[in-house]
């Protein structure tokens, strides 16, 4: 049986198993993704991150996404962060601006030796189809409608899909039953991340994310940017936005139009390890 080496790693409490597929041979079926991230009989973590070389000249890294559950997402502004950190520590790259090849794109990370991690999450995509969303047109709000309610959400892709819910108090917030019906909803053919959106003025919000394959996290970087793009159109906030998480805080700057969402937020190790598949 292979031993797998691996770095278990943090971003606001948004956990990951860090895998270098560079310099060991990986190759990872759901079922395997599905033990690793177990609690209980594996390491535990909300996704499963590869570090594999570039397939692009002009990319330094080419990395991919798996949830818990086993299938593989588009995007992770929480992982991606933990990658650069990650790259950096293994000295698997020395610049302090990384170019990271995804499933769906280029990501741009900035990096310093200690300090927080800047990343370039690209314009976010509003067009129903790309996201995709089964809407006739574009739209800031739209009605969704579930089996005993509709609810008004804001539909963005920063990568991944998100529909975002504006609620009063997410303290008091039905992530965890309202959650699941909007991510698997059946407008959402691909599924979606649910976030509940508390604004506490035009420059902070709260936020709690029920994500696809994983459940609800304690933070949710792609999500916080689909928050702060949702409340901007919407017109309540304001370009530079602290989202507070469960996990801790991320600030989130997004000009409008077709500039660049940027997000700048931790990433840590924990420890690492060897695991027997």
């Amino acid at each position: 049986m292979p031993i797998l080496r691996f770095t278990k790693m943090q971003a606001l409490g948004n956990d990951f198993v860090v895998i270098d597929a560079m310099n060991q041979s990986v190759t990872l079926n759901p079922e395997q993704v599905r033990r690793l991230a177990n609690r209980r009989i594996g390491i535990g973590c909300d996704q499963v991150l590869l570090a594999e070389r570039p397939s692009r000249p002009d990319t330094d890294v080419r990395y991919r996404v798996f949830n818990a559950d086993g299938g593989e997402a588009e995007h992770c502004g929480n992982g991606v962060r933990c990658l650069a950190r990650f790259l950096r520590e293994k000295a698997l790259s020395e610049r302090h601006e990384l170019r990271v090849e995804t499933l769906n794109g280029l990501t741009i990370v900035q990096l310093c030796d200690d300090g927080p991690i800047t990343v370039n999450m690209g314009a976010p995509v509003l067009e129903p189809g790309r996201i995709p969303f089964r809407a006739t047109a574009p739209a800031v709000e739209y009605p969704l409608v579930l089996e005993r309610e509709t609810v008004t959400i804001g539909a963005v892709s920063m990568g991944n899909p998100h529909a975002v819910l504006q609620v009063g108090d997410i303290d008091t917030a039905p992530v965890a039953t309202l959650g699941p019906v909007i991510v698997h909803h059946r407008d959402f053919p691909q599924c979606v991340n649910a976030g509940f959106m508390q604004i506490l003025g035009r420059d902070r919000i709260r936020l709690r994310v029920y994500e696809r394959g994983a459940g609800e996290t304690l933070a949710c970087g792609t999500g916080a940017c689909a928050a702060v793009v949702s409340g901007r159109l919407r017109g309540l906030l304001d370009a530079r936005v602290k989202v507070e998480l469960a996990g801790g805080e991320l600030v989130i700057y997004w000009d409008g139009g077709d500039a660049p969402v940027w997000m700048t937020g931790p990433a840590v190790t924990v420890y690492e390890g060897e695991i027997q598949l």
